[in-house]
């Protein structure tokens, strides 16, 4: 179960496509220690909302970068499911796509519809620490906003108690 203030579940060595690899790549959670992750979770290749949400994060990658932030995505396809759909549709990704083949990792992070064995619409923000700072699943059938998860982050960066709606530039309400 997910936990806001606690370690975000570990994963090693799970296969992922990533643009520009000549292989398949392994990641680990380990690999973000030292930088911000936002890691989201998307139902299935080849579908009509995901594909949105995927170009959205890889058009603002450059704000992630200067926030110190990667983004990782996953879905319970395969890595090969991936590669394909990717290379055919999706060619300006180009952050690791984790292939949740053994849906441990949906199971973790509690976004596997067991029903279906598809991942729901996931999206969690964790700290340089492995610390679990936000958690936000929604229905599949509504894409989420990647503007409003760079203001989350750029929230959760000040360290201070933040107001509905709070942008840089607005006042904030002290240390938290």
């Amino acid at each position: 179960m997910i936990h806001i203030g606690k370690p975000a579940p570990s994963f090693e060595n799970v296969l992922a496509y990533q643009k520009g690899q000549k292989d398949f790549i392994k990641v680990k959670l380990a690999d973000y220690k030292g930088k911000w992750l936002v890691f989201f979770f998307y139902p299935r290749d080849f579908t009509f909302i995901c594909p949105t949400e995927l170009k959205g994060f890889a058009k603002q990658a450059a704000d992630f970068k200067k926030l110190n932030a990667e983004v990782l995505a996953c879905s319970t396809d395969s890595e090969w499911s991936h590669k394909n759909w990717f290379e055919r549709d999706l060619g300006d990704v180009d952050y690791p796509i984790l292939a949740d083949t053994t849906q441990k990792i949906s199971r973790d992070y509690d976004v596997l519809n067991e029903d279906d064995g598809s991942s729901e619409r996931g999206t969690f923000i964790i700290d340089p620490d492995g610390m679990m700072k936000y958690a936000l699943i929604s229905a599949g059938s509504v894409g989420r906003s990647v503007k409003e998860t760079l203001r989350v982050l750029e929230a959760l960066q000040t360290g201070e108690r933040c107001p509905m709606e709070w942008g840089p530039g607005i006042a904030t309400l002290g240390k938290a």
